[in-house]
């Protein structure tokens, strides 16, 4: 049998940066345990009502989200408070395939609609790789609000 896998980012806004990781991927946000969300239901303001008859104290309401691929075939995404800042590069980040199928001009226009997107989310155009073949297909570095590089690949 094989491990199942989540992804766990450190935040200081675990909420927002999950709502920003939510529009990129197209995820969702669980809802509370034991409560059934009708379709199109804000799962956060469930959340709120779940956290608060539970007792737990508003300042903490913003110590961890989560989201889920709603089709249930991709990794959990995790998002746990810190206080510390990101203090370097990442060794591991996420790749985002957001032209699969396209190669040359039309991959790397498909990649500058989304950097356009996602730079209108909070996110910031870190550098363009044009392709080099054989080894690259070409790429777009990217940083989430709270300064974790991505790709779009």
């Amino acid at each position: 049998m094989s491990a199942t896998l989540q992804i766990t980012f450190d935040a200081h806004d675990p909420r927002g940066l999950s709502a920003f990781w939510r529009e990129v991927l197209g995820y969702v946000h669980p809802a509370p345990p034991g409560v059934e969300l009708a379709p199109g239901a804000d799962a956060m303001a469930a959340w709120d009502v779940f956290l608060e008859r539970a007792g737990i104290p508003q300042e903490q309401w913003n110590s961890s989200s989560a989201l889920e691929d709603p089709d249930g075939q991709g990794p959990r995404i995790f998002f746990q408070q810190v206080p510390e800042g990101k203090a370097a590069k990442n060794r591991v980040h996420l790749d985002v395939r957001a032209a699969p199928g396209l190669e040359g001009d039309q991959r790397m226009e498909a990649f500058e609609d989304e950097c356009a997107r996602l730079v209108s989310l909070g996110a910031t155009r870190l550098e363009r790789f044009d392709p080099e073949p054989p080894f690259s297909h070409g790429f777009i570095v990217m940083a989430d609000p709270e300064g974790n590089e991505f790709c779009l690949d």
